[in-house]
């Protein structure tokens, strides 16, 4: 702080100065602030009235106080240093003095408490620093700790959610494996059902005349048996009565001879007793023979007993016998009874139903005519239309033809007349250029003939005052930019010569005007196409004429093909395609999570050079879960996966390289965009506006009102129930709207399980699909965890299925897949049925069988039943090499790195022309490998089995080996 400034005084005595604290108060005394310390101060009275001669002389000065200094607290006096006060006035300069002293020591003692209270000050601020920052530390422990604890809430919340999906999905599927095996259970009843009824049907006369003979000779041999029982049972009670006895007899002289030794022994006794008593030992000794004796008389008893009740167990045994014997007769007699019965029944039954088999040939003979009639008609009809509609094209290019011809002759005739105009103005040309030059007068009669040769307009080139003369002789008025000349030079012939004068212009013979040639005349073929020109509205229609012409060449060549080809191979149904398809599933579980139209779109050249001829898109429509198995607005195309606009341009780039184009629709459930009163999601929105009446009622969590579902139950969204009529049209104008609007070739129908396949034909004879697929998914059998040889029941499932569609649909055979996944770990055994066919649904119907080894649920990043890695080559030679309709997926042709052997099997595919319904021929399947012969051309082998075809004795012809690749697999194919 600074130095204090003291007020100068006057006169009188100097003030008593009492430094206070800041906020200390002066009350009854004078002060003021001086450093921001407040000093008071009291005027001392004056004693007496200083007479006129002592006359006090005061000047002006100041005296500053430090404060803050710490050198001993000194007044300074500020004036010129004289006395203040007279040397006359010493008794009051004394008493000055004193209070001068009091005052430093007053002032020293503020200074030295203002200090402490200073040190004391600065302390306070110093713990008040570190407290705050303490408090700081705590707030930011506390903010850390909060954090820690939010982040440990969070990661047991995510935890207990997680573990409360997992019971949630675990309980799914026991309650699915429950559904599942009862599913099972009650299919296993109706085929073991149907089994005894076909088993019945089947049995003929001989089989009838086989079990009479079995019949007698069960009762003769039962007859024999009795009789031969009854003789065992009587020789067996014969000699144990005889063997009883014996031992009885035996038994009854040792009890004899005992007791004669315990007679002699007693007799022995008394005579000893009487001689003495030394004799008590002896008796005693037979006491306990006695009892030894009594011990075998009981044992003996107890024999005898035991043989009584043998011999009452064997009485019964055969009184049992005979029972039995009356029982089976009385069962033979109802036997051969119930099988007369059964004769004339079963006899009863095959005739009826030879009658109604008779009846039905007759009604498919009669069926067949006249399909075949109707379709012969219909084919002579429309080969009539083609034929008629070729003539009218060929008729219509003929028209265009002569058009073209009479425009090409007018043309020619215009260039003629256009020849002849340039020749008459040639003749003017040369005219005028002798005019000008007046090589000749003119007289009156040739100046008449001028006038009408040059109509009339040759007095303009010869007034003198005409612009044309002017222009003619003079020029233009300036200078042509070279820009304008060079358009002029391109547009027009070449300009005469620019004249200077009248004189030069007279006298000069400029060349006439460089007329063009007549080879260099405008014609068609140098006339270039203009839009809106008439030329090129004639060019594109010859070329969309030519366009039809050509395809309906192509459609009659197919026709003929088709009418040519033998039952098997014709297309009967919509959806089964032409049975050579090979489908690419172009996405995985993550496809969404780019912009995958744009991508895919760029590959279709590609797939195509491959041999791929089918892309199974993703699910097109919108919905709650991205990867599109959750729909909800069925007509809004945009999806995770692209724009509407996106997927068009990619279905045209598939098109564009002959690729169908499939479409995985979700028609089993659908997601709700309302709550209902009640609060359960139930409502639908967008185009197809649904309700409550759209879910079947036995859905457990979406309420809905319509009737019980014709499959399994989909949990997780509400089941649409398909026997409403107004579900059904929204649905099939649904497909046909994909079908039509955005390019969609076929179907990929997923979860077909919730609903009948009735309605699945339905729709696919409503959208007349190129081809369609079913994802008919459930479990294998297993026992004892390991896969069961026999999967008949399972695959039996999906032919069921394929069989409710009427065939229209292919399956998924999801039995192939799980075969394989064992069988190519050195159990090839798997993969033939015990009647020598292919284990699966390739088996039993293999043009609707769709093989694949790995979609996206099975594999990709779900990965709930991958495919061994390792055996990814061999399961590809297996099933691009065997009939029904492979499925490639991408992941395993993009990412795999096994591209190169997925393009060359599929090209050993094409080479053997191998198709859907190809023959199978197994030769060996065993623990070391699998050889087959597919089709005519091709035979293939599995695992590390010696084998070539040399050495098979059944398969004739030379064979060739094509491809090699050691103990996966290899090929051979017909010379």
């Amino acid at each position: 702080m600074g130095a204090t400034l003291l007020p100068s005084m006057a006169f009188g005595i100097l003030p008593r100065y009492v430094i206070g604290s800041p906020g200390a108060d002066c009350r009854g005394v004078s002060g003021s602030r001086i450093g921001g310390h407040l000093v008071c101060y009291k005027t001392a009275s004056r004693r007496k009235k200083p007479s006129s001669k002592y006359q006090i002389v005061c000047k002006s000065g100041s005296r500053i106080f430090s404060s803050m200094d710490d050198s001993s607290d000194t007044i300074t006096d500020l004036g010129d240093g004289r006395d203040v006060f007279s040397s006359d006035s010493s008794e009051t300069l004394g008493i000055e003095e004193v209070e001068l002293i009091e005052t430093r020591k007053a002032l020293s003692n503020a200074q030295a408490r203002q200090k402490a209270i200073q040190k004391e000050r600065d302390q306070l601020l110093e713990e008040l620093a570190r407290s705050k920052a303490k408090q700081q530390e705590y707030v930011a422990t506390i903010l850390h700790d909060k954090e820690l604890a939010i982040k440990e809430l969070e990661a047991a919340k995510s935890l207990f959610h997680q573990k409360l999906q997992e019971s949630v999905e675990e309980r799914f599927s026991l309650e699915s494996k429950l559904v599942l095996a009862k599913q099972d259970a009650v299919e296993l009843a109706v085929q073991v059902e149907k089994f005894a009824e076909v088993a019945f049907q089947q049995a003929t006369s001989h089989i009838l005349e086989d079990a009479q003979l079995r019949v007698s000779a069960a009762e003769t041999s039962a007859a024999e048996a009795a009789y031969q029982i009854e003789k065992q049972i009587q020789e067996a009670t014969e000699g144990t009565i005889l063997s009883i006895v014996e031992q009885s007899k035996d038994a009854i002289e040792k009890a004899l001879d005992v007791a004669e030794k315990a007679g002699d022994h007693v007799a022995k006794a008394v005579s000893a007793f009487t001689d003495g008593l030394d004799q008590v030992d002896e008796i005693v000794f037979v006491q306990s023979e006695n009892i030894k004796l009594n011990r075998v008389v009981t044992d003996l008893e107890y024999q005898l007993l035991v043989l009584r009740s043998e011999v009452d167990r064997l009485k019964l045994e055969l009184e049992n016998v005979h029972t039995q014997i009356h029982a089976s007769e009385a069962r033979a007699s109802n036997a051969e009874k119930a099988l007369l019965e059964f004769q004339e029944s079963n006899s009863k039954r095959t005739l009826e139903k030879e009658e109604e088999i008779m009846s039905l040939m007759e009604k498919m003979r009669k069926d067949a005519s006249e399909r075949k009639k109707v379709a012969t008609k219909s084919f002579k009809a429309e080969l009539q239309s083609i034929k008629a509609a070729i003539k009218a094209a060929k008729e219509t290019t003929h028209s265009r033809d002569n058009a073209y011809l009479r425009r090409c002759e007018a043309l020619q005739r215009s260039l003629k007349t256009s020849e002849d105009a340039s020749k008459m103005w040639r003749q003017r040309a040369n005219l005028a250029e002798s005019l000008l030059l007046k090589e000749s007068p003119i007289d009156e009669v040739s100046k008449d003939s001028v006038h009408v040769i040059n109509g009339g307009r040759i007095d303009l080139l010869s007034d003198d005052d005409s612009k044309k003369w002017k222009l003619l002789s003079d020029g233009p008025r300036r200078e042509i930019p070279q820009w304008r000349a060079r358009r002029i030079h391109t547009i027009r012939p070449k300009f005469p010569p620019k004249k200077v004068d009248v004189a030069e212009a007279l006298t000069s013979k400029f060349r006439t005007l460089d007329l063009p040639k007549p080879n260099e005349v405008w014609s068609i073929a140098q006339e270039k196409l203009k839009e809106g020109d008439t030329l090129i509205e004639h060019v594109i229609e010859k070329e969309t004429i030519e366009k039809k012409r050509k395809a309906l060449e192509r459609a009659l060549q197919r026709k003929t093909i088709q009418w040519q080809r033998t039952p098997e191979q014709t297309k009967l149904e919509p959806g089964t395609g032409t049975g050579r398809e090979i489908v690419f599933q172009a996405f995985n579980w993550e496809s969404w999570r780019r912009q995958w139209y744009l991508d895919l779109a760029p590959k279709a050249a590609d797939l195509s050079q491959s041999g791929i001829t089918a892309v199974w898109l993703p699910p097109p429509t919108q919905s709650v879960a991205p990867q599109g198995y959750m729909p909800s607005d069925l007509y809004n195309l945009n999806s995770a996966y692209g724009s509407v606009e996106e997927l068009k341009h990619c279905i045209e780039e598939m098109h564009s390289h002959d690729l169908l184009a499939l479409g995985d629709v979700v028609l089993n459930h659908r997601c709700a965009h309302k709550q209902s009163p009640n609060g359960v999601w139930n409502i639908f929105g967008g185009k197809l506006s649904w309700g409550p009446e759209a879910i079947v009622c036995d859905d457990p969590n979406f309420q809905g009102r319509g009737n019980p579902s014709s499959g399994d139950i989909f949990h997780a969204a509400p089941n649409i129930d398909h026997s409403q009529e107004f579900v059904r049209k929204d649905i099939k104008e649904w497909l046909n709207w994909l079908r039509n609007n955005i390019g969609y070739d076929g179907w990929r129908l997923d979860f077909v399980r919730g609903f009948s396949g009735s309605f699945v034909k339905e729709y696919i004879e409503a959208s007349n699909p190129a081809f369609a697929i079913g994802e008919y998914w459930d479990s294998l059998g297993y026992e004892h965890g390991d896969l069961c040889y026999n999967q008949d029941a399972h695959r039996q499932r999906i032919v069921n299925w394929i069989n409710a569609t009427g065939g229209t649909s292919s399956a998924f055979d999801v039995t192939t897949k799980g075969i394989l996944h064992s069988a190519l770990h050195n159990q090839y055994w798997r993969l033939i049925d015990p009647q020598g066919k292919p284990t699966g649904v390739m088996g039993w119907w293999p043009s609707r069988a769709v093989t694949f080894l790995e979609n996206h649920d099975t594999g990709s990043t779900q990965a709930h039943w991958p495919f061994p890695r390792d055996k990814l080559a061999q399961g590809y030679a297996y099933i691009l090499t065997h009939p029904g309709t492979p499925v490639i997926f991408y992941d395993h042709f993009y990412d795999f790195g096994i591209r190169d052997i997925i393009t060359e099997l599929i090209e050993a595919r094409r080479r053997a022309g191998i198709h859907c319904r190809s023959t199978v021929k197994i030769f060996h399947a065993n623990n070391e490998g699998y050889v087959a012969q597919i089709g005519d051309t091709l035979v293939m082998k599995l695992g590390h089995f010696d084998w070539n075809p040399s050495k098979e004795n059944n398969l004739d012809g030379s064979w060739q080996k094509f491809v090699d690749k050691g103990s996966d697999y290899q090929l051979w194919s017909r010379q």
